[in-house]
Order: structure tokens, then C-alpha cells, then sequence
């Protein structure tokens, strides 16, 4: 049974990459090379086995080794919540009682693949899934990537069970937010990807918002942080405005490419553990690996970040 709202998800939520080896195996060293790297670097939570983390890639095996070690390395250190989404409703319970087992602190879930429920199903499906655990359950809308879009009228149903702590916008429309802001009206924390296809941090925030959970964090986690932080003053707006334009090639270039290949090859580049996006997904290269290259040299982030 659902215990209550426990996390509260704010600021800058960095999607994690997975890094693999160079056999292709999950690189459980590296992962906690990254985590170090975050925690010393202001990143307020991570958020692993999202689309950034290559879930779909991953094996169930595979998946419950990245929960049990990473529970354990981030315990007390820096706030963890991982994508148990599988292809059913049962498999999905299965792998969110093990990261509860486990001692996550939370769980991430999104639409299937493939399936594209209907709005009823969809809430069937969640409520199921949240009732199943007592941990914190942070819900992912990306329809770009599973077609079916959760509604707002959906998003405030499911954020009356006590567990649902949070809602994941990747959507492009600033007028859903503005719906799931109204209707779910403080019960949850509403946070919104940085892809600048859809530019919705800076009217997130302005509309009371509760940050970011963003790629750009894996290798700009500082200023993602500061440009996460809800506004609760004009200096805030002001900072946030500036840090906005001044990294939004940022994320135009992470955002080049289907994500996650960018920014595996940014995570790589600046010698931090990455490996290769796993097939049939391609390392990125040519004249888009340029201009990343230039980007980071440009920035100076080995030399900032001292790596």
C-alpha cells in the first residue's frame, strides 16, 4: 500500500546516461564514476534508465544490476529514481517491487512502447503500477517517443494516489503544461525536459514550475542546477534568462542526433565513462561530431569541471 509522498523532486534531475564497456557490458565502475561526478557538482537528483539511459536496450538482468548497485552507491550521497517501464503491466510491478526491495528511493514510469493505450488504460496502467509500492513514483509523458500522450486530465487523476510524487514533461506544447500545472494545482511536482525543440523550461518556471529533468546535466550539471532552481524572485528570472541563452546550443547540439548519441559522445569526450550507444543506434560522427567537438572545446568544460 501507498505510504505517502516521500520525494520531492526539484532543480535539476540529470537523466544518466548507461555506460558501457568496450565488450558492450554495463560499466557499473563508470556509473559510479558519474554519480561522483554529480554529487560533487550540484546535480539534485539523477534519474537512471530513461530514455537517456538506453531502458529499452537493456536486458531485465541487466536492469535489476544497475538498480541493486546503484541504490546502494547513491545511498546518501545524491536522491535516485529508476525507469522500471516494461512492455506489461506485470513485468513493470515485478521490476518496480525490486527497486523497492532494493531501497530506491523512487521508481519512473512512462507510456510501453508500441502499445498506445487509450486515456483509460493509461490510468489503469499507472495506478496499478503506483499501488503495487510504497516508494515515490515520478510519471514520464514523452510522447515523441511512445506516440500515446498522457492528458492533463489523466496526470491530475493519478496525482490524487498518495505515491505519485512528480510528472516528466516531454511534450511541445507549453498549453499542456499549463493544464497539468492547473489541474494536478500543487499536488505534484511538474519538471520538463530541456530539449530546445520544445524550449519549455523558461515558461515552466514562470509558471511555477518545478525544474528540469535534462540531458545537458551529464556535462553542464552546475548550470543546470542554477537554471533549474524554481524562481522565487526577479534575480532568479534574471539568472535563469542568462544561462538560458548562453547554454542553449548546449542543447541544440546534445539534441542533434536521436538522444541518446550525443550525448554519450560528449560524456566520452570529456573522459568520463560513456562507451557506445548500443546498436542499432550508431556512435555519433562526421560533421555533427565536429561541432560538438568545437562546442566543448569552445566551453572549456575539461578545464572547468577539472577532467
Amino acid at each position: 500500500m501507498s505510504v505517502g509522498k516521500t520525494l520531492n523532486p526539484t532543480g535539476s534531475w540529470v537523466a544518466v546516461i548507461t555506460p558501457f564497456t568496450p565488450d558492450d557490458k554495463v560499466d557499473i565502475k563508470g556509473f559510479e564514476k558519474l554519480v561522483d561526478f554529480h554529487v560533487a557538482n550540484g546535480t539534485d537528483g539523477l534519474i537512471f534508465m530513461g530514455s537517456t539511459g538506453e531502458s529499452t536496450s537493456l536486458s531485465m538482468e541487466e536492469k535489476k544490476e544497475i538498480i541493486s548497485a546503484m541504490v546502494d552507491y547513491c545511498k546518501g550521497k545524491i536522491p535516485a529514481i529508476f525507469g522500471v517501464t516494461c512492455s506489461t503491466t506485470r513485468d513493470t510491478i515485478k521490476l518496480a517491487e525490486f527497486a523497492e526491495a532494493q531501497g530506491a528511493d523512487g521508481i519512473m514510469l512512462t507510456v510501453p512502447s508500441y502499445l498506445i493505450p487509450p486515456q483509460d488504460a493509461l490510468y489503469e496502467y499507472f495506478s496499478e503500477v503506483a499501488r503495487s509500492v510504497s516508494i515515490s513514483v515520478t510519471l514520464y509523458n514523452n510522447p515523441g517517443r511512445v506516440v500515446a500522450n498522457i492528458q492533463p486530465d489523466t496526470i491530475a487523476r493519478l496525482a490524487e494516489i498518495p505515491n505519485i510524487v512528480a510528472d516528466k514533461e516531454a511534450v511541445p506544447s507549453v498549453s499542456h503544461i499549463t493544464d497539468v500545472l492547473r489541474k494536478v494545482n500543487g499536488r505534484i511536482n511538474v519538471l520538463c525536459c530541456d530539449s530546445p525543440k520544445f524550449d519549455l523550461i523558461m515558461p515552466l518556471l514562470a509558471m511555477g514550475g518545478h525544474g528540469t529533468a535534462n540531458v545537458a546535466g551529464n556535462i553542464i550539471p552546475r548550470e543546470m542546477a542554477e537554471l533549474s532552481r524554481p524562481w522565487k524572485g526577479w534575480d532568479d528570472v534574471v539568472k535563469a534568462r542568462e544561462l538560458f541563452f548562453e547554454y542553449k546550443r548546449v542543447m541544440e547540439v546534445l539534441y542533434s542526433v536521436i538522444n541518446p548519441v550525443p550525448v554519450k559522445a560528449a560524456v566520452g569526450l570529456l573522459g568520463l565513462p560513456a562507451g557506445n550507444p548500443r546498436p542499432p543506434l550508431q556512435p555519433m560522427k562526421g560533421e555533427k561530431l565536429e561541432i560538438l567537438k568545437k562546442l566543448l572545446e569552445d566551453l572549456k568544460l575539461r578545464e572547468k569541471y577539472g577532467l
